[in-house]
C-alpha cells in the first residue's frame, strides 16, 4: 500500500495462515461477523469465532463483574463455512471473549484478533468506548496484534466489502510490530467502488456523539445525535466520507514521557528531568498528551 493511499491490496507483504480469533460487540447473531469469519477461513486462516451471546455495543474493554463462584454460559453454534467446534457464543463482553480465548478456554490461544465488522463506524476519539476496538486492545495487553473493523451505516449493509478489506489488511497487521492494533473503517460501498485505503488520524468527533436530550424526574434520556461536524480530510471520519477506507493505529495502555532530554554537558547545570526512576521533583510536569510526545506500547514479558 503506497503512502498516497492508492487502490490495491493493503497486505502487499504476504504472511502465512494464522490462528485468528474473530469476535465483535454486536453479538453472535450479527450477519457481519459470520461473513467475516467465512472470508478469513476461505483465505486459509485457522478461524476461532467467539462472540457475545447478546449485543454488547459500547462496552469498550470492560470484562464485567466476574464472580469466582459463577460459571459463564457458553454454547457452540453452527456457522456456514466453519468447521464444527470452532464457533461459540459466550455470555460476556467482547473483551472477555479475548481473555477466555487467550487463557485457553477454546483450545490453543489465537495469534491475532479480528473484531467486527461493527454496524456503524468507529471513528474519532469515541473509539475509547467501542467494544469492537476494546476487544483488540485487550489482545494487545496479552501481547498479540488486532484488527478492528467497522462499516458505515447505509440502507444496505456492505458486509462483504468490510470482510474483503479485512482479509486484505490482515497480512499488514501480522507483519507489524508485536501488539499493534489497527482500526479499519469502511465506507458503505461495493468493494470495487471503494477508492482505496488511506492512513488517517482520529477525528475530534465521529459522525454521532452522546447527548442528554431530557431529564424527567429520576430518568435521564441519553441519545446519539449527529454532530454536524465537518471533518478534516486526513481524519478517519473525513477519509471514509470521501469514499476511502481509513486505517489508524491505536495504543490502549500507553506511557507518556517528555521529549528526549539532551545529554548533560559541562556548559550548563544539570536540570531535573522526568525519566523512569526519577524521584518526584517540583520541576516535573505531566507530559501534554495532546502534543507530540514519546509514547510506546506497554512492555510485555
Amino acid at each position: 500500500m503506497g503512502a498516497d493511499g492508492h487502490r490495491g491490496d493493503t497486505g502487499a507483504q504476504q504472511t502465512g495462515a494464522m490462528r485468528v480469533l474473530v469476535t465483535n460487540d454486536d453479538g453472535i447473531d450479527s450477519e457481519g461477523i459470520q461473513v467475516l469469519a467465512r472470508a478469513l477461513a476461505a483465505a486459509g486462516h485457522d478461524v476461532l469465532l467467539v462472540a457475545p451471546d447478546t449485543d454488547q455495543s459500547g462496552m469498550g474493554a470492560a470484562l464485567g463483574n466476574l464472580q469466582p463462584d459463577t460459571a459463564l454460559p457458553v454454547r457452540e453454534v453452527e456457522v456456514d463455512g466453519l468447521a464444527p467446534g470452532t464457533a461459540f457464543a459466550l455470555a460476556g463482553t467482547p473483551a472477555l471473549t479475548v481473555v477466555a480465548a487467550m487463557l485457553g478456554g477454546f483450545g490453543p490461544p489465537p495469534e491475532l484478533v479480528v473484531s467486527g465488522p461493527n454496524a456503524g463506524l468507529n471513528t474519532g476519539r469515541s473509539v475509547l468506548h467501542s467494544g469492537t476496538v476494546g476487544a483488540c486492545l485487550t489482545g494487545q495487553n496479552f501481547g498479540i496484534s488486532g484488527l478492528a473493523v467497522s462499516l458505515e451505516a447505509a440502507d444496505r449493509w456492505h458486509w462483504d466489502t468490510a470482510a474483503a478489506l479485512a482479509v486484505e489488511t490482515v497480512p499488514l497487521v501480522a507483519a507489524a510490530p508485536p501488539r499493534s492494533v489497527v482500526n479499519l473503517n469502511v465506507p458503505a460501498r461495493e468493494r470495487a467502488d471503494v477508492l482505496g485505503v488511506r492512513w488517517a488520524r482520529l477525528a475530534p468527533f465521529g459522525a454521532v456523539r452522546a447527548a442528554v436530550s431530557s431529564r424527567d424526574g429520576d430518568r435521564l434520556q441519553v441519545e446519539l445525535t449527529a454532530t454536524g461536524y465537518v471533518p478534516e480530510p486526513d481524519t478517519d471520519q473525513g477519509t471514509v466520507e470521501a469514499g476511502w477506507a481509513s486505517l489508524t493505529t491505536l495504543i490502549g495502555i500507553a506511557e507518556a514521557w517528555p521529549d528526549a532530554v539532551p545529554p548533560d554537558g559541562p556548559d550548563g547545570p544539570i536540570e531535573p528531568s522526568l525519566v523512569a526512576g526519577a524521584e518526584l521533583h517540583v520541576a516535573h510536569r505531566v507530559p501534554d498528551a495532546t502534543e507530540r510526545r514519546t509514547l510506546h506500547r506497554p512492555r510485555f514479558a
